[in-house]
């Protein structure tokens, strides 16, 4: 199969191509309908659920784990998996957290306190890092994607935790000598009312959008998901393909550590943890297929609205945790079957 039909049968549709069915439509739209019934629902049970205020705050809880999907998407569209997102969220907050509360050069006897922008381009550039590293063994070195981001997954986490001996850092937003920081301001901060963390969300999904429809990127990435070797053969860059989706996957986990940390004004070692699994879940079930080389942003942003406003509804009901759990998996379970019967047929 060559790169063209490669993209053909996982980006837009060909001149020639049957029509699709109302009912293969409404079968491809399955995120945007169960979105719009959790809505309904919820509402229903609750007069509180779909007001204003809640919906930016559950928004502002989507865009931690709609970033973490955002880098897995383009992980999953490779044909790989990156279960390192949920530790690479952690290890960005503690390196956030050290470095906001100071420097300390016990050589010269002083404390150095970067300013934000410095530590949001150092966390991010860590995020990057861990990205490389995924990239490189599996790219490289041949190691199973599975296996390197399980290893590189227990290896950020205990970075974090010899970082901080376990413990928190706190106050982030302030510091005694210099007062407020503004680290706080992707957290707090609003933008024509929108939560700053929302924005940035929106933002990077329209950039990745970009990256996938409009660029040879994102053409050689679907080519290389649907039959690496038939794009390895076709001269498209598999390799470096694979090690890049993997430093964007790493540096969106490290964005949403800013953001989440931001948001508590605080970051430990524990972070993140299992939010890996919810990335995934959100890409399938915005319709990715596990397999690699199907996809869309639109679908995954869904996605992670489906599983955000699910849980915040449940909460808000009163349901156990216990149950929310249960509620969660059984959606996952579904949105998995939904997707082995649509690409079944294919």
């Amino acid at each position: 199969m060559s790169v063209t039909t490669a993209i053909d049968t996982a980006g837009k549709p060909a001149a020639g191509r049957r029509k699709k069915s109302i009912v293969e439509l409404l079968f491809e739209g399955r995120a945007f309908f169960a979105l719009i019934a959790i809505i309904v629902v919820f509402s229903s049970l609750s007069p509180n659920y779909f007001t204003v205020s809640n919906f930016l705050i559950m928004a502002s809880h989507v865009a931690i784990f709609g970033l973490l999907a955002i880098g897995m998407l383009l992980v999953i569209l490779n044909g790989g998996i990156d279960l390192s997102v949920g530790s690479t969220l952690g290890l960005a907050g503690c390196i956030a957290g050290f470095l906001m509360k100071g420097v300390h050069l016990e050589a010269l006897g002083v404390i150095l306190y970067p300013a934000v922008w410095v530590v949001v381009v150092l966390t991010l550039a860590v995020g990057a890092a861990v990205g490389a590293v995924n990239g490189l063994l599996i790219a490289y070195l041949r190691v199973p994607a599975f296996v390197a981001s399980l290893g590189v997954l227990y290896v950020a986490r205990g970075i974090a935790l010899l970082m901080t001996n376990g413990l928190t850092y706190n106050n982030l937003g302030g510091r005694p000598e210099l007062g407020n920081t503004g680290f706080d301001w992707l957290g707090f901060n609003r933008l024509f009312g929108v939560p700053i963390g929302v924005i940035v969300l929106a933002v990077v999904a329209l950039v990745c959008a970009v990256l996938l429809t409009r660029t040879a990127f994102g053409r050689w990435l679907y080519a290389s998901g649907g039959n690496e070797r038939a794009a390895e053969l076709s001269g498209v860059p598999v390799k470096r393909v694979k090690v890049l989706v993997y430093v964007i996957s790493g540096v969106c986990a490290a964005l949403a550590g800013l953001v989440l940390s931001s948001q508590l004004t605080s970051a430990g070692p524990t972070a993140g943890t299992t939010y890996e699994l919810t990335a995934i879940a959100a890409v399938v079930i915005g319709g990715a297929a596990l397999t690699g080389g199907r996809g869309t942003v639109i679908g995954t942003m869904l996605g992670a609205f489906v599983i955000g406003f699910l849980s915040d509804g449940l909460v808000i009901i009163g349901v156990s945790a216990y149950w929310q759990t249960v509620f969660t998996g059984a959606v996952i379970v579904l949105a998995v079957l939904l997707n082995s019967i649509k690409y079944g047929r294919r």
